[in-house]
């Protein structure tokens, strides 16, 4: 397959037309990526391919879940070196986008990429998830909160629900099947405001990954306790 193809290929398997800019938006992001890691740790997977089906396709598995022309805004928590918001970001350019990552450096080349690729309505932040959850300005405001972030579903959903508005929705990317980490997270989602409306699992292109996604409706407000202080949730998860 020439440079490209995989990545049309694979957004077709997906539904998704791209046209020739944003093909050239993830390159340059591809470039970037693999020159910033040179210098810091952003990624273990670093081959092209890869890239596009690990990082690129998978980051864009929700369009199978949420109709993405009803999602004015999002925010990316524990967005890393920007999975899933950019490439979302560079797909539906006309969502307003939130990047939050508590590493200021991988915010730095965040930034350096929304300006590179010419990026609008879209903000990266530094800080943490209990901390910019309280702020008014980022509470309950969000239709959809997203997360790779490897955290337990109970602990993440206390960094995400926050974040979301009622009758929005919070996707948490998961790696395999997670029927247990679901069941012990449901009091917990319940408290927070939340309900699983479904879990879908989602072939990854050109893999034999089968991505697990858990979509989480805001049924009601969360309550004003929660996020907890920096460090409670992951150290006390609610039971």
């Amino acid at each position: 397959m020439s440079e490209m193809n995989l990545m049309i290929e694979g957004l077709e398997k997906l539904n998704i037309k791209i046209t020739n800019y944003q093909l050239q938006q993830f390159s340059q992001y591809y470039k970037m990526l693999i020159e910033k890691n040179k210098v810091m740790n952003l990624t273990a997977i670093t081959q092209w391919d890869e890239v596009i089906v690990k990082h690129f396709l998978d980051s864009l598995l929700l369009v199978h879940t949420v109709p993405m022309q009803q999602i004015k805004n999002l925010i990316d928590v524990g967005t890393g070196a920007g999975f899933p918001g950019i490439p979302i970001k560079i797909m539906y350019p006309e969502i307003e986008i939130t990047l939050l990552d508590s590493l200021n450096k991988r915010i730095n080349f965040l930034n350096e990429v929304i300006t590179e690729l010419a990026l609008n309505k879209i903000t990266a932040i530094h800080g943490r998830a209990e901390d910019f959850g309280k702020e008014e300005q980022y509470r309950q405001k969000y239709d959809l909160c997203v997360s790779r972030a490897v955290a337990n579903l109970s602990i993440l959903s206390e960094y995400c629900l926050p974040f979301v508005k009622v009758k929005g929705k919070f996707i948490s990317y998961k790696s395999s099947l997670v029927q247990e980490e679901i069941e012990n997270a449901k009091t917990a989602i319940h408290i927070l405001g939340g309900n699983i409306e479904k879990t879908d699992v989602v072939a990854l292109p050109f893999s034999d990954i089968h991505r697990v996604l858990v979509v989480i409706e805001k049924e009601k407000e969360t309550p004003k306790k929660y996020p907890r202080k920096a460090g409670t949730p992951a150290k006390e998860p609610i039971k």
